[in-house]
């Protein structure tokens, strides 16, 4: 896969909202099949698209990645055929599997941005949409519907279709639901809405921190500084559940081995073993004796 069609398949991940982890190495010394520039998309399954050195280097990342992807912190990786010291700013692997030389590997999480629901055609909901998106945020208009993800949901339609939207997004566990309202019509709104009192209770209204607020403007602000102010349960809680994949133990290396659907396998004595590659694989089949398998 060419860089061009990383670059538009990272793109179509981003809109799409799936998470995953672009690695690029910046540093390969020979001999190594990697050079620098090449680059790869570890998706949250495991799933590697692109190439990053062979089957060893590449189960490496594949972990790390996935380590990392939960935070959306970049690590600069170290991967050495023999043990180094930990290095300020990098973190070392040491992979014995490694035909020889190192690789420095970037990787980068790409975790979607809060997906934040605006009900309502309001100046504050124009504010709420134009400022949000200046925030980073991913701003939709609700419509009916919300996606699994959403981390808020914000009325501001005065008064239209409010107790729908209100419901299905307290229904939904959205993490932040807000109604643009005074105190007293907020409150009549709560009362009439059919749910239990402890889900009306997680309502925000007036939506919106006490700034003083007084332009659209100004109200909309309040109510992302609110959103900001429930970090990281609101913003968290929201962020797309990465799967849990197992892990097992290359009986050659000792590796590590995430179990996906590109892992190196092979059947023994009626049971499967996972390998970080086709050069563990190939020694434990020439003498499976020679590594005793766990139990």
């Amino acid at each position: 896969m060419t860089r061009q069609d990383l670059s538009a398949r990272s793109a179509a991940l981003r809109a799409s909202r799936v998470p995953f982890v672009h690695a690029r190495v910046v540093f390969a010394e020979r001999p190594t099949s990697a050079k620098p520039g090449d680059e790869a998309i570890v998706l949250a399954d495991g799933v590697i698209e692109g190439f990053v050195g062979g089957d060893c280097a590449e189960a490496t990342v594949r972990q790390q990645s996935l380590d990392a992807l939960p935070s959306g912190k970049t690590i600069l990786l170290r991967i050495t055929p023999e043990p180094e010291p930990e290095q300020p700013g990098k973190r070392v692997v040491h992979n014995p599997c490694l035909s020889g030389g190192t690789l420095e590997v970037f990787l980068e999480p790409s975790l979607p941005p809060p997906l934040v629901y605006v009900l309502g055609d309001s100046p504050t909901a124009h504010a709420l949409r134009l400022l949000g998106q200046v925030l980073g945020y991913s701003m939709a208009t609700y419509a009916g519907a919300l996606e699994p993800d959403a981390a808020a949901l914000v009325v501001a339609s005065h008064g239209k279709s409010e107790a729908e939207a209100l419901v299905a997004a307290l229904e939904a566990g959205v993490p932040y639901v807000g109604l643009v309202a005074s105190r007293k019509r907020g409150a009549a709104v709560l009362g009439g809405l059919q749910v239990a009192d402890e889900l009306k209770s997680n309502v925000h209204t007036p939506a919106g921190l006490d700034i003083g607020a007084a332009t659209a403007e100004e109200v909309a602000l309040s109510i992302l500084a609110q959103i900001v102010a429930c970090h990281p349960k609101a913003l968290d809680a929201a962020r797309p559940p990465l799967a849990a994949l197992r892990s097992e133990t290359d009986p050659v290396c000792g590796m590590a081995v995430l179990v996906t659907e590109d892992t190196v396998t092979a059947a023994h004595e009626g049971r499967e073993v996972w390998f970080c590659g086709h050069g563990c694989r190939g020694r434990f089949l020439a003498d499976p004796g020679a590594f005793p398998l766990e139990r």
